[in-house]
């Protein structure tokens, strides 16, 4: 089979593709012959990261072809999606059952790739901030691919306006087309009238103007890799909050609340509400080419790779 992988860290261009055997399943553990696989920026930048090369691990769809010792909830030729902790940039892919999720009929791997783990990353922040019916709520990094998903969400749930905050100004009409009341750059001077909650996918030096966008009394989630520092008078000062969002804690202590979220968001995805955005599609070959786009935040939606 094929697999992508890289011998040392850098950008998109260490990328290569690779012969390899095609791996047992363990006990409870499905290989999976993959369909798709969801290209995310946390994988993308633990590239660049200086550190012993990784495996490119990530979202993946697929068919069961095989389950190891004490599998009973998946059988072979079921369809499932799951997030994928060691080699998911390859022909076939191991999946632990604890984490698969099945594809119901009428979608796609497609689908699904760019639904779950996303959507359950955007359900997930956007819980953690405590919406209430009519608040506002602002959205950074608004056309990624938890981000476009993200602001539809807080559509859903009742926001009474909803602001979506990019790098470029051009991904403007992509966003109202989806919901968005307003769109604003990164480095306007004011990101308008205050929000009520602002989920934060970029950290680093954006969290001072994300803070500075909250009303008093109002919530940040950060849910981003991107790190960054906090001022605490900036909160004292508007009686403000932040709180971190990790999904694998979720998924490891609240498996029940994490099977909520993938049937919530399944609902969501067959009564129309949510509507998962493909940016482009690129073969196992071009890896590389798809880590650029994220690479760039040229995005509008959901890059995914197709073996």
């Amino acid at each position: 089979m094929r697999r992508v992988q890289y011998q040392r860290s850098g950008g998109p261009e260490v990328l290569e593709v690779v012969s390899a055997e095609v791996p047992t399943p363990g006990p409870g553990e499905l290989l999976v012959r993959v369909d798709a696989v969801g290209v995310t920026l946390p994988v993308v930048r633990k590239v660049r990261e200086p550190r012993e090369p990784i495996a490119l691990g990530g979202e993946v769809a697929g068919e069961v072809v095989a389950v190891g010792e004490g599998v009973t909830s998946c059988m072979p030729g079921y369809r499932v999606t799951g997030l994928v902790f060691g080699h998911g940039y390859a022909d076939y892919a191991l999946l632990s059952a604890a984490m698969a999720s099945p594809i119901p009929d009428g979608a796609s791997a497609v689908d699904a790739v760019g639904l779950v783990r996303s959507g359950l990353v955007a359900l997930g922040a956007l819980d953690a901030a405590n919406p209430r019916p009519d608040e506002s709520a602002l959205i950074t990094a608004a056309a990624s691919g938890v981000g476009h998903l993200a602001l539809q969400l807080a559509r859903v749930r009742g926001a009474a306006r909803v602001v979506a905050a990019v790098s470029d100004l051009a991904k403007a009409d992509f966003l109202r087309g989806l919901g968005a009341d307003e769109v604003v750059a990164y480095d306007e001077e004011s990101w308008g009238e205050p929000v009520d909650y602002v989920l934060d996918a970029v950290g680093g030096d954006l969290l001072t103007p994300a803070i500075a966008a909250l009303a008093p009394g109002g919530r940040l989630v950060a849910y981003s890799s991107g790190g960054g520092t906090i001022q605490a008078y900036d909160l004292l000062v508007g009686a403000k909050s932040v709180v971190g969002f990790q999904m694998a804690r979720i998924a490891r202590n609240s498996p029940d609340l994490y099977e909520h979220w993938r049937q919530e968001l399944w609902q969501y995805f067959a009564s129309g509400l949510l509507r998962p955005v493909v940016h482009a599609e690129f073969a196992l070959e071009d890896a590389a080419e798809a880590h650029a786009v994220i690479e760039n935040r040229s995005n509008l939606g959901k890059v995914i790779l197709i073996p």
